[in-house]
């Protein structure tokens, strides 16, 4: 028995992107516009099995722009009727890694940044840069934080 309730599903999720969204593609833009040099899908972090969706190393500042039906944006997550018994501990689960990756990366010095899918471009990238800049002074200055945005 396959996890999607339909050929039709299945060739749906099958289809979802791992990195390169228009979300992430439009920030990018943005953020290289500005100057910033970053990497893409970057493994943070070992033995952590995790990939920032934009990376500033020196910084230590990752990005993730979540996707409101993967992640479980408050404003936008749908509860799957189909299946409900695989998605909903799959979903959950979800929520809970993202909350346990946050908490792990801050024990490492890394700042997290998160955005919704649906916020815009120019207010998460606006808020990257001023991170960055923030991240970019002094070591003593910086300390490890987790922001929801």
């Amino acid at each position: 028995m396959s996890w999607a309730s339909t050929p039709g599903s299945r060739r749906s999720m099958q289809g979802n992107r791992r990195r390169d969204t228009k979300p992430e593609l439009e920030v990018r833009r943005l953020l290289h516009a500005a100057g910033l040099r970053y990497r893409v899908d970057y493994r943070l972090a070992p033995p952590l099995r995790v990939r920032g969706d934009i990376v500033f190393t020196r910084a230590k500042l990752v990005v993730f722009i979540d996707g409101c039906f993967w992640h479980g944006c408050p404003e936008h997550r749908t509860i799957p009727k189909r299946n409900a018994d695989y998605w909903g501990p799959k979903l959950a689960r979800n929520i809970e890694r993202d909350r346990e990756t946050d908490a792990a990366l801050e024990a490492l010095g890394w700042t997290v940044l998160r955005f919704w899918e649906h916020e815009r471009p120019n207010e998460a990238s606006s808020r990257v840069r001023e991170t960055f800049r923030q991240r970019s002074r002094p070591p003593e200055a910086n300390g490890p934080t987790v922001t929801r945005i």
